[in-house]
């Protein structure tokens, strides 16, 4: 993982480029399902110029209600894992898939801070999930460090290249 001083603006710009341009060659449509990055993904993703070509769409949920109403995450995974766990980030990536006419999407939950970390999930703790249609979500914890603004940056960077990962392999 790189570090976020390191994840410039032009960083991320380039980033989303490389996978824009994955995406296009597998003719496949993008969606984030994204919390603590606030659409910061779709956004990286669509500031690119002809982006309808290969993203479909970009979802925050935030609240609990957003995640159980928009992407199909349910109540029980809220009260029994949290929404910043693994088996939220793998339900909203799926929801997001169900939802939405993408072939791959991305899902983000994490404690951006600088409030809200516990002892057991301290500030920086992200968990971020992919899924292509057809095939198993897989979700991978981080631990990023700094800043509300620098864990929101690796957490982009760490998505997008997850995104790469996956269509690369």
């Amino acid at each position: 993982m790189m570090l976020s001083s390191l994840l410039t603006d032009a960083a991320l710009a380039a980033l989303a480029t490389r996978v824009a341009t994955v995406a296009q060659q597998h003719g496949l449509m993008l969606a984030s399902a994204e919390s603590c990055t606030g659409g910061w993904i779709a956004k990286a993703l669509t500031d690119l110029s002809g982006s309808s070509a290969w993203f479909e769409a970009g979802v925050v949920s935030y609240s609990n209600e957003a995640k159980m109403s928009l992407l199909g995450v349910r109540r029980e995974t809220l009260e029994r894992a949290g929404a910043v766990s693994e088996a939220t980030a793998l339900e909203m990536v799926s929801g997001a898939l169900e939802r939405l006419h993408a072939g791959v999407a991305v899902a983000v939950t994490g404690i951006a801070g600088p409030a809200g970390g516990t002892p057991e999930k301290p500030v920086g703790t992200v968990w971020i999930a992919w899924r292509r249609r057809g095939s198993e979500a897989r979700a991978q914890l981080f631990h990023f460090t700094g800043d509300r603004e620098a864990v929101r940056r690796q957490t982009v960077a760490a998505a997008l290249e997850g995104v790469l990962q996956m269509l690369t392999v």
